[in-house]
């Protein structure tokens, strides 16, 4: 691979691209992967509801179960780059997913709640491997035109929580929880199969130099102020999902309808992906991330007050606005970091967004064991509207680019 001093403004990477087949199957296997992991990710806000009924926990304990997931996925992506460098980013790739579906198959053998907080630490930390590494993939395989692929594999990874979550629901209303848990750790493994016959090789990240700065540093101050929007984006987004569940149970949803409805919110934000990151090349990163985060304070309160039918209704729009920012900050991340360290800028930028997942489901349970569910889902709304003074910061440092 080759590099270059300077990265251009709309170039995700200084790498030459790979020959068109192998770009179009990393493009396929890497937004494969990216389907399971996010969908086993958010398969676990459907199963909040039944293993609340199950094991008695209250909103705290709930929130600490995809707290666990997440912290282990945002504490281990740094390692994970790292071991990808050293082993190879296939190998860690393969291995990841299969230790993401032995944590699902655990928990579904497990007997109480620290026999799923033990499972679902095991499946995150298999998990924490696919973004660092899968989105490198892409952004390596296709060079100076990746903007792009990078968007479909974002893409890629709302249709995972759209059907994932969804064929659970459906699973449950039929057959036990356990045995359905056993089936998409099945899926999981399957999917490992795939990559492990025809993923290509992902090469190691170039050689450092040492004029480049640490990761803190990546893109001066714009690369924090991104890592800030996003850090905020991902604790609204996780924190408004995990009372999704009980808020549509308290205006009178059944379980069937309960998957039904957040299918209709990640077939929102994968159009949101979709439209947001066309936007943002039109409109700029700033216009759209005020649109997006203010459009979703507003969704979010609408939600919490508006019965159930309208709420149904409502949910595919909130989805957009809800995950349309994730993408274009996604995109913007290579355009901040040096040219020889995106791997790294990925791995900085993915530990923040899903540290604050871990950690946001924490603090809005706090809210909703004292005020209920209603009152926490308000606090999300709330909290989006702190991103709008950051992307206007933002912006005069994207334009000195």
């Amino acid at each position: 691979m080759t590099k270059s001093s300077s990265i251009a403004s709309s170039a995700p990477s200084s790498a030459q691209p790979s020959a068109p087949r192998t770009r179009r199957r990393t493009l396929a296997l890497s937004g494969l992967a990216h389907a399971l992991h996010d969908g086993y990710t958010d398969a676990i806000y459907v199963l909040l509801p039944v293993w609340r009924a199950e094991f008695g926990l209250d909103y705290v304990a709930l929130a600490l179960l995809r707290g666990l997931y997440a912290g282990a996925m945002a504490a281990l992506q740094m390692p994970a780059s790292w071991l990808a460098d050293h082993v190879g980013g296939r190998a860690v790739l393969i291995l990841g997913t299969v230790l993401a579906a032995t944590g699902y198959a655990l928990a579904g053998f497990s007997g109480g709640a620290m026999g799923l907080y033990a499972a679902l630490l095991v499946s995150g930390a298999g998990s924490s491997v696919q973004h660092p590494i899968a989105s490198s993939a892409v952004a390596r395989a296709y060079g100076s035109a990746a903007r792009g692929p990078l968007g479909t594999y974002n893409f890629t990874g709302d249709l995972g929580k759209a059907i994932i979550p969804a064929a659970l629901s459906l699973g449950l209303s039929i057959a036990p929880w356990r045995p359905s848990l056993w089936l998409l750790a099945l899926a999981g493994v399957a999917v490992a199969a795939l990559l492990a016959l025809f993923m290509p090789s992902i090469e190691p990240a170039p050689p450092i130099s040492a004029s480049v700065p640490g990761p803190a540093r990546h893109g001066g101050r714009g690369f924090p102020l991104l890592l800030s929007i996003g850090v905020i984006d991902t604790g609204v987004r996780m924190g408004f999902l995990t009372f999704l569940p009980f808020l549509l149970q308290l205006k009178g949803a059944s379980q069937p309808l309960i998957g039904t409805a957040l299918a209709l919110v990640f077939l929102g934000g994968a159009a949101g992906k979709l439209a947001c990151g066309w936007l943002a090349q039109r409109w700029g990163i700033v216009v759209v991330t005020m649109c997006t985060e203010g459009m979703t304070a507003l969704m979010i309160a609408l939600a919490a007050i508006l019965p159930l039918a309208a709420l149904l209704v409502l949910l595919p729009l909130l989805g957009l606005s809800l995950n349309g920012t994730s993408s274009v900050l996604y995109g913007t991340v290579p355009e901040l970091a040096p040219a020889d360290r995106t791997e790294r800028a990925f791995a900085v930028f993915y530990t923040g967004v899903i540290g604050s997942g871990a950690l946001s489901p924490l603090l809005f349970g706090v809210v909703g064991d004292q005020a209920g569910p209603v009152a926490a889902t308000l606090a999300t709304a709330a909290a989006a509207l702190v991103n709008l003074p950051l992307a206007l910061a933002l912006g005069p440092r994207l334009a000195r680019r």
